[in-house]
């Protein structure tokens, strides 16, 4: 009786071994990606106005590492993971070199779960196309099912900015490319040397880095800059609002123009923080040192909006997190570092009558006695700002099959 008992456990075992292998299987294989070779992924059309920062490392493919150019110095130094060591780096001169089979390379990689330590996760499982490269949740599961402790930033013309994440910690694409990969919730790949080899079993990567770098030899360097070049290819240009500003384009309603005339104004100062083509903080030149560019405080593009008297999470430092782009701002719910606002409504109560009187609360929310000054918009003057913010969606953008999946389901 006990040894049949004992048979039957075991039995039951194994069938529940191999049904759970089988599952995994069917989660980690994701087949061979399949490349149209026609999309042209180099000089990304950005908005009119608007051109990429200055704050970028420059790689040379045919070397597949990265090259700082120091006009100053007279020449360059070559660092794996394109960390410079030397020199003032306002002088430095920065720029994303995009490359189609580079970032065809990097496309695969931004895709492909075996950049996971368990083979479940890819950079897109927290970037969505159809939002926006946001994922619609307040918080993100990484690679074991543990939850990331902010939101998804969606990506949106990170060619155009010097700082990036929430906390604004990277000040380049190159920096930002494995940091997700690397990081011990997200993806668990703490060692680089295992990904490349892991990465070189794989029979779809040699003919790409290849075609990339000219050898089919996979290092960390070579990941990053691929990576960099795909995500700094990534560029929404062609929102109603950017047809509208152009000869023969679809004018806004009515309704949508009061919210542009709020949205500038000097009453609600929307466009105080998020200026310019790419309606987000404009953060200059990157600078180490501190003391900002021409003096007085480098806050590289953040902000303390009042969200919490005493900020649990400090961001950059005392409640100062990253001012966003507001393109796509209606694909990219829930709002802010910890999506705690589900709605664009949600995020206009707090700017007219949620604001807290927090230590370093950004002036533009003070009165001239430093008390919260909240922004007084009327109920038909919220509705048409949030219309207005409608016409920052481009559908071109989220539909665009260069930026697609590549693992063909």
């Amino acid at each position: 009786m006990t040894k049949t008992f004992l048979l039957a456990i075991a039995v039951i075992f194994t069938l529940s071994l191999n049904s759970c292998t089988e599952e995994v299987k069917e989660i980690t294989s994701q087949g061979v990606p399949v490349l149209d070779e026609s999309y042209v992924y180099e000089n990304p059309k950005l908005p009119d106005g608007l051109n990429a920062a200055s704050g970028f490392i420059n790689f040379d493919p045919s070397l597949g590492i990265p090259v700082v150019n120091n006009p100053s110095s007279g020449g360059g130094v070559f660092v794996e993971g394109g960390v410079p060591i030397f020199g003032n780096f306002n002088e430095i001169n920065r720029n994303v070199v995009v490359t189609n089979p580079g970032a065809a390379l990097g496309r695969v990689l931004f895709y492909d779960k075996s950049l996971s330590l368990n083979n479940t996760i890819s950079c897109s499982s927290c970037h969505h196309q159809d939002k926006a490269f946001a994922d619609g949740q307040v918080s993100s599961p990484g690679f074991e099912g543990k939850l990331t402790s902010r939101n998804s930033m969606a990506i949106l013309n990170p060619i155009t900015q010097n700082n990036l994440f929430w906390d604004s910690r990277s000040q380049s694409i190159h920096d930002l490319s494995l940091r997700p990969v690397q990081n011990h919730i997200e993806m668990g790949m703490e060692n680089m040397e295992y990904l490349t080899r892991k990465l070189s079993e794989i029979d779809y990567y040699g003919p790409l880095f290849t075609k990339a770098y000219g050898s089919n030899e996979i290092t960390s360097t070579r990941i990053s800059d691929a990576l960099s070049q795909f995500i700094a290819s990534i560029t929404t240009a062609d929102s109603r609002f950017d047809k509208s500003l152009k000869s023969g384009g679809t004018p806004l309603t009515e309704l949508e123009n009061l919210g542009k005339n709020v949205f500038f104004s000097s009453k609600a100062k929307c466009s105080s923080c998020h200026s310019g083509a790419n309606f987000s903080a404009p953060d200059g030149i990157f600078d180490p040192y501190g003391g900002g560019i021409g003096g007085g405080e480098d806050l590289r593009g953040t902000a303390n909006i009042g969200l919490e008297l005493l900020p649990k999470d400090t961001g950059l430092g005392e409640g100062k997190f990253k001012i966003p782009s507001l393109r796509n701002i209606t694909l990219t719910a829930p709002y802010m570092h910890d999506g705690r606002f589900k709605t664009l409504e949600e995020v206009l109560e707090h700017y007219t009558g949620g604001i807290k009187a927090t230590a370093t609360l950004d002036p533009k929310f003070k009165d001239e006695n430093g008390r919260v000054r909240p922004i007084p918009l009327t109920p038909l003057e919220k509705k048409a700002v949030i219309a207005f913010l409608g016409t920052l969606q481009d559908d071109v953008f989220t539909k665009d099959p260069k930026y697609s999946d590549p693992f063909k389901k």
